[in-house]
């Protein structure tokens, strides 16, 4: 790892320095661009919509403060790198806040769940459902606890660049079942049918199916058990603020309103390389390195010259996306105290409502939900005496064909109802603002592919080796971050991403 004393001056010749621009302001391109400035490049980053972020902008209304996209941070070690990069300190600018519980699982009949990092206290929630279980879920643990060292400590900051970093691993990801679904190894060790549903679902959390993903994202519940779930109070968006403020202060520059119509490509002896971008009203800015956080799929298809290239249209057409989400902000006029910060409504079916997402592509009557109040923790993010609040519903991507324009305001509706008739009774008087999100709007704003709301779909034929590589396969000095490279979506794998930079992209002093 970098330290201080490797970390050229800002003020050194800073138009001497190599140039790096940086497509997109997500929480990868962000880490992306300080590693790069801790590494002597001058860094751009170009965001196309009027504040950083990406997915993780902010969005106030009527006073209130909704996070757009994430949540929760888990692995905050992956931030406090990046401080300490800049010789900083991150608790100088971001307090973030443990989550007891992570979260609060609710049947359809009403039953729940509390979902910590407490060992004992997981033990007595698995014996209440299940007391025979408690033996199988304390193996699933163990398994989860390999799969994590592996697939995340140990792998997470690797590039796959060739089939043979994939056959290297093979042997290891076959014992620990990583040709399985999450679902296979989880009912592997567990019999009562709710407790699979528990400690199954979190690849929702990534964007892929609990019954396709590779049994490889099992390692999520020991990762957050070893470094906990957090809030970062003042919501995500602080975080993006203080990544913002560490790059200007390594003297590297943040345009919003900055929309890259295409990555510059020149070809010299039949090999093509990077050399900078064009942004939509056609300024060129020219750069020794690209790196993208931009979709990976819309990287390839729309920002490259299209030649023959190892992810082409026809590829991109074939690869399956991540499933689309439905968003409702809203805020209200009174307190909710008996809603946890993180909620996850279960709803009626499991399988067939997965099934209906991520298969049949077809918007079912029936959801699972994940209801946000982030005012349990930090009541400053509404006005006083009121809620705020996000409900996310996983949905089909574009390719299910939904006109959202017509179905958003109905099923914003039956939601409300939902919520009305279980955990928040009155809520239908107490609206004061709202707003909604649908995969149309990540299409439009993000640039997402099918509109998807983590990029590729994390199955094991699109992930590691298979999935875009963190350095282009195609063209020299491009280089990709994000959830739609390696190792994937969630904030420890676009920020892993970013890592991988420190071992593909080569030293600023190689451009001098």
């Amino acid at each position: 790892m970098l330290t201080l004393a490797d970390i050229p001056s800002a003020e050194t010749a800073p138009l001497q320095r190599p140039h790096a621009v940086v497509i997109g302001s997500g929480f990868g391109g962000l880490a992306a661009a300080i590693r790069l400035g801790a590494r002597g490049y001058r860094v751009t980053v170009l965001e196309r919509l009027e504040q950083p972020g990406g997915r993780a902008r902010v969005h106030r209304q009527d006073g209130f403060t909704f996070d757009a996209g994430p949540t929760i941070v888990t692995a905050p070690f992956l931030f406090e790198e990046l401080w300490t990069l800049c010789g900083r300190r991150m608790e100088d600018d971001v307090t973030l806040a443990p989550m007891l519980p992570f979260y609060r699982i609710r049947f359809e009949d009403g039953a729940t769940f509390d979902y910590s990092g407490d060992a004992q206290a997981m033990r007595a929630e698995v014996a209440r459902f299940s007391a025979s279980d408690v033996p199988g879920y304390e193996r699933f643990m163990e398994r989860s606890r390999e799969i994590c060292e592996l697939g995340f400590e140990q792998l997470g900051h690797v590039p796959f660049g060739s089939v043979t970093d994939m056959l290297r691993i093979a042997p290891a990801l076959l014992r620990l079942s990583g040709h399985r679904s999450v679902y296979d190894v989880v009912a592997g060790y567990i019999r009562d049918e709710r407790l699979r549903t528990i400690f199954s679902f979190h690849p929702l959390l990534i964007g892929g199916s609990p019954f396709r993903a590779s049994a490889i994202y099992c390692l999520i519940a020991h990762l957050e058990r070893r470094w906990g779930v957090h809030f970062a109070m003042g919501g995500t968006g602080r975080l993006v603020d203080g990544l913002a403020s560490l790059i200007r202060g390594q003297g590297g520059t943040l345009r919003c309103g900055a929309d890259v119509a295409q990555i510059r490509v020149e070809t010299h002896d039949g090999k093509d390389a990077a050399r900078g971008v064009i942004l939509q009203g056609g300024e060129r800015i020219d750069a020794d390195i690209v790196v993208s956080n931009a979709d990976s799929a819309f990287t390839y298809g729309r920002l490259l010259p299209q030649k023959r290239r190892r992810w082409s249209a026809a590829k991109l057409k074939r690869a399956s996306s991540s499933m689309g989400l439905f968003v409702w902000y809203f805020g209200t006029n009174r307190k909710f105290p008996q809603v946890a910060h993180h909620t996850i409504l279960m709803g009626p079916r499991y399988r067939g409502l997965i099934d209906d997402i991520f298969s049949k592509k077809h918007l079912s009557k029936d959801f699972s939900l994940y209801l946000h109040r982030p005012t349990a923790t930090d009541p400053l993010l509404a006005p006083a005496g009121c809620d705020a609040f996000y409900v996310l519903s996983p949905v089909p991507n574009l390719d299910g064909g939904q006109d959202w324009l017509v179905e958003a305001e109905p099923y914003r509706q039956a939601i409300a109802r939902h919520l009305d008739a279980t955990v928040m009774p009155g809520l239908s008087e107490s609206i004061v603002t709202s707003k909604v999100t649908t995969p149309q709007d990540f299409a439009t704003d993000f640039l997402s592919v099918r509109g998807s709301g983590f990029g590729l779909e994390p199955v094991l034929t699109q992930s590691a080796w298979f999935r875009p590589h963190n350095a282009s396969e195609d063209v020299a000095n491009l280089y990709l971050v994000g959830a739609g490279t390696h190792p994937g979506a969630g904030l420890p794998g676009v920020l892993s991403s970013a890592r991988v930079l420190d071992r593909v992209v080569p030293d600023a002093r190689v451009f001098a």
